[in-house]
């Protein structure tokens, strides 16, 4: 039987897909499998996977006919794992050896549902250690309990699906599988959902996985349409949260995060081309518009002057164009 199954999307990644696939080599066991899944990449990395699969113990390959972006792959990774636990990874990260049997003995040893995990930053030579924002280490926790409070990063703003390891019974239960077609900020309905609804989780301290950041090929590094979705991903977070016994409580917080969000996007305006910078706009002006009026209000009363004044000109920029017209 399958103990543990690793999910890694490839897309225009042949300058770091080799260091990929090494670090997985140095993870590999018996009862682990890879399935690598190439998001119908248009360089050199469908051959570096095509030997992958004859030379890496425990590799599945797995290819798209067309790009559907990281959670359309994320999910075909998870359609055809069989393993009990599973694991993400991004296909220009990497890890450190033997740390998948690391993580696996400890989330056996707790028995939760899941386990976050703290990562290392890697921007060109510079190295840092992120961690997960909750003090408490390995101890299994309600996962519920650490969405709050509303005015500090907690675990729900820590979204990174590779940071952790998940049991299947939250497959199984619908939990682990990403909103469909979502190209940015697909993981953040993601983990939402998940501490939501999942029973139990620990954090961790191991630090096994590399995240490169600064990707030409990244989606966080171009200004195009596609990183409007986390419009449509945030939408999903009220949405949801607003359905749940809770919401009372919860909404601050989901609000107060896309609202920080949207303004983060705002005041990096210049990076966007400019017909996407004014949907920005008016993407933003018609979120903040959806949302329950009298959170929105108190979301923007305890935020720092800078970022709530650009949240408010947008808005009021929004309210002058409907009376005009």
């Amino acid at each position: 039987m399958v103990k543990l199954s690793v999910i890694v999307p490839f897309y225009n990644v042949q300058t770091y897909a080799p260091d990929t696939l090494r670090s997985l080599r140095a993870n590999a066991r018996e009862d682990f499998e890879f399935i690598l899944v190439d998001d119908c990449a248009t360089d050199g990395t469908p051959e570096i996977l095509e030997r992958a699969e004859r030379d890496l113990p425990g590799a599945v390959y797995v290819r798209h006919e067309k790009n559907g972006g990281l959670a359309t792959a994320r999910n075909t990774g998870l359609d055809n794992a069989t393993g009990e636990y599973l694991a993400f990874l991004d296909g220009d990260d990497w890890l450190a050896p033997g740390y998948y049997a690391q993580l696996l003995a400890a989330i056996e040893d707790l028995g939760c549902d899941f386990v976050r995990t703290d990562h290392v930053q890697c921007t060109a030579r510079a190295r840092s250690i992120t961690r997960v924002p909750h003090g408490r280490r390995d101890e299994v926790l309600n996962p519920r309990d650490v969405i709050l409070p509303a005015d500090r990063s907690t675990s729900v703003d820590y979204p990174y699906a590779w940071a952790g390891m998940y049991h299947r019974r939250l497959v199984d239960e619908g939990l682990l599988h990403f909103t469909h077609g979502l190209r940015t900020a697909e993981d953040r309905p993601w983990i939402w959902r998940l501490h939501r609804e999942a029973r139990s989780f620990a954090v961790l301290g191991l630090a096994g996985v590399f995240y490169r950041r600064g990707v030409s090929s990244s989606l966080t590094q171009i200004g195009d349409v596609r990183q409007l979705d986390f419009i449509r991903a945030f939408d999903q977070v009220i949405e949801e949260t607003a359905r749940d016994r809770d919401a009372d409580a919860l909404l601050p917080k989901a609000v107060r995060t896309y609202c920080a969000i949207i303004s983060h996007h705002l005041g990096n305006i210049e990076r966007f081309e400019p017909q996407v910078a004014r949907k920005l706009r008016s993407m933003s002006a018609a979120a903040m518009k959806r949302m329950p009026q009298d959170v929105l209000k108190d979301a923007l009363d305890s935020m720092d002057y800078e970022r709530a004044a650009r949240l408010r000109r947008v808005k009021r920029r929004s309210a002058g164009a409907e009376v005009a017209a």
